[in-house]
């Protein structure tokens, strides 16, 4: 049976790191709400605007104006893997380094390889679990979810498009955490540049949208488009995996907080079981020695 100072000193430990768990809960159950305003409000407007794209390049396959939709031989890769600068928030950052190394050891493998496969990570904790696998990352963003606003996020998406616009890279994939609810996360695997089209139309190039009158052309709508619709995808991913991060932080927590409680009862028990032994030995002691001088 444990020394009674020693599961004192458990229980008071146990306690401390409770309400450690039970304080980290609520921060984040503040953040997760202002978080999951934003992405509600935001994926809508995203996903229109991102199913208006797709509609409009299929449109215009030959197009020259439309360098984002072209289709390119793949020689270079870019992966952005975006993940929290804080731990505690249960297998949130673990799950999105899996599934980019999942991707690099399959459908990536032979550009991988050949070391034509580059990764950066948006968000501290990813970096040093790519570290850890022994997999170089190029470049680390921790700023980012500091002052997360389309502001800061604008800029990082036109410095992917022109990398892929210059040729840099052929593919650009987003790795990411979209947000549910606050205890399930999805895990999304988005392909950034080239713009996807529509499921139907590559698969059915004969079945083509309505035959709509655009003002003031198509070029220049998808000159102005594009730009725009890429920084709100970009946008859009960091709100979601802010708002996952923090839903899944929370329950983390939450769950942290319910095995302190069951910890501190099981301690108890212990405590009280000790000590109920250490009282009957004392007896023990005192009526056998009564009943020595007795004799």
């Amino acid at each position: 049976m444990a020394n009674l100072k020693e599961v004192r000193n458990r229980i008071a430990s146990v306690k401390s790191t409770k309400q450690i768990t039970s304080a980290m809960k609520l921060v984040a159950a503040a953040k997760l709400r202002r978080a999951q305003d934003a992405i509600i409000k935001m994926r809508p407007y995203a996903s229109k605007l991102h199913e208006i794209l797709s509609d409009l390049s299929a449109t215009m396959e030959d197009s020259n104006e439309d360098v984002y939709s072209k289709q390119r031989d793949l020689n270079s890769v870019l992966l952005i893997v975006i993940t929290s600068n804080r731990g505690l928030c249960g297998a949130f950052n673990v799950n999105v380094v899996k599934q980019a190394v999942k991707l690099l050891q399959t459908e990536l493998a032979p550009l991988h390889a050949d070391q034509k496969v580059s990764v950066v990570c948006y968000g501290k904790k990813g970096a040093d679990l790519f570290k850890s696998k022994g997999i170089p990352v190029k470049e680390v963003n921790i700023d980012i979810f500091n002052q997360l606003d389309f502001a800061h996020a604008a800029p990082m998406a036109e410095g992917l498009m022109k990398d892929f616009e210059n040729g840099s890279y052929d593919k650009i994939i987003l790795i990411y955490n979209r947000f549910k609810n606050a205890a399930v996360q999805i895990m999304e695997t988005e392909q950034f540049l080239p713009v996807e089209q529509k499921a139907e139309v590559v698969n059915q190039p004969h079945k083509r949208s309505p035959n709509y009158l655009f003002e003031p052309g198509k070029e220049e709508i998808l000159t102005e488009l594009i730009p725009k619709t890429l920084k709100i995808q970009l946008y859009k991913a960091l709100l979601d995996s802010y708002a996952a991060e923090h839903g899944a932080r929370m329950t983390a927590m939450h769950q942290a907080t319910e095995n302190a409680t069951d910890l501190i009862k099981e301690l108890n028990l212990t405590y009280n079981k000790a000590r109920q032994a250490a009282i009957t030995k004392e007896i023990l002691e005192i009526v056998s020695g009564a009943e020595a001088l007795r004799g």
